[in-house]
């Protein structure tokens, strides 16, 4: 695909998707980001992670390490909000903080900024389409459509290790973009003029993972390696709710309210989500920050399918689903929207 085709496709297809009807006034409002709502949930987090990274490194070698660790890697995992809020732009007012912990969440969370930035566009403007042009997170758990078994495995903390010639393909496409080899998302996606700065990026990338991995066999310790390089595996529980946004929902309808689903969550899980959990919302108005999303919820929620109550209600209908889709790629789970 030309950029000139992308660029057109991303700018104006999302005009064509049903959007529910709001006073621009109020939309407006909604739209509007505080330097001070992004400062408070980043500091909540770092300070968190930095508290159990401490205990996991004063405790290793010992018992108590996996204590530690496990909310650690918990909340490693909860980079990927911070990756997607930024990268929206919309976790703070000021531009320069957005990109700066956008770069951070992006390496903690093993995407390249770059090319992340650009299929997740495209993500939006054609949610769960599997014809060109291609959403590209489809091929990610989100959209997953694994036998029973594989689909349980997905929350076995570790599980990764065990196939990680299989679990690790986002660190294979950044060691292939740093080799300067243009995979099929990179042509696809990421326009001519932005894919130098990918390969760049990609390189940075690899190359702190190898300092990592030189500063643990130097100094005979696995700590920075379990610190810095695999706690995506251990998290699992940020896939418990991450999963929730599209699997087993309608593909290839400019409908959002019938590829996405909003859930309802705790306040713990809630904020390592960063509210993502009103997915509907988010996706019909995505420069609406997610702090504001409860509040869009209760302004348009006469218009959209009624939200999942908590996690078991979801996966009510999330596992009978992937049981039926393994079986009937072509079945989804029907959706009841206000007429």
């Amino acid at each position: 695909m030309s950029d000139k085709k992308l660029q057109f496709g991303i700018n104006n297809t999302s005009d064509e998707w049903f959007k529910a009807k709001i006073d621009k006034k109020v939309l407006k409002e909604l739209c509007r980001r505080s330097d001070w709502s992004g400062w408070r949930h980043i500091i909540v987090y770092f300070t968190s992670i930095i508290f159990f990274g401490i205990l996991a490194t004063y405790t290793f070698g010992t018992w108590w390490f996996l204590l530690f660790y496990w909310p650690y890697c918990v909340l490693y995992n909860a980079s990927d909000p911070i990756w997607h809020e930024c990268g929206h732009r919309t976790a703070f007012k000021t531009r320069k903080l957005n990109d700066f912990f956008y770069y951070i969440g992006s390496f903690m969370d093993n995407f390249e900024p770059i090319r992340w930035r650009w299929s997740h566009s495209l993500h939006h403007s054609y949610t769960a389409s599997s014809v060109d042009p291609h959403d590209y997170e489809v091929d990610h758990s989100i959209f997953a459509k694994p036998s029973f078994l594989n689909f349980l495995l997905i929350f076995v903390p570790g599980i990764g290790l065990l196939s990680i010639h299989k679990s690790s393909s986002l660190h294979r496409e950044i060691l292939l973009h740093a080799l300067g080899v243009k995979t099929s998302v990179m042509r696809e996606c990421i326009p001519e003029d932005q894919q130098g700065k990918c390969i760049f990026v990609s390189r940075i990338f690899v190359s702190i993972w190898a300092l990592i991995i030189l500063y643990s066999i130097f100094f005979m310790t696995f700590l920075p390696i379990f610190l810095f390089l695999i706690p995506k595996f251990f998290g699992n529980l940020h896939a418990v709710w991450g999963i929730t946004q599209h699997i087993g929902l309608q593909e290839n309808i400019k409908d959002h309210r019938y590829t996405t689903r909003s859930i309802r969550l705790n306040p713990i899980f809630s904020f390592l989500y960063w509210k993502m959990e009103y997915h509907i919302e988010h996706h019909m108005f995505p420069m609406v920050p997610s702090y504001n999303l409860p509040k869009l919820h209760e302004v348009i929620k006469d218009q959209l399918p009624a939200p999942k109550k908590g996690l078991l209600d979801a996966y009510k209908e999330i596992i009978p689903a992937v049981i039926k889709k393994y079986n009937d790629p072509n079945y989804f789970i029907p959706v009841k929207v206000p007429s």
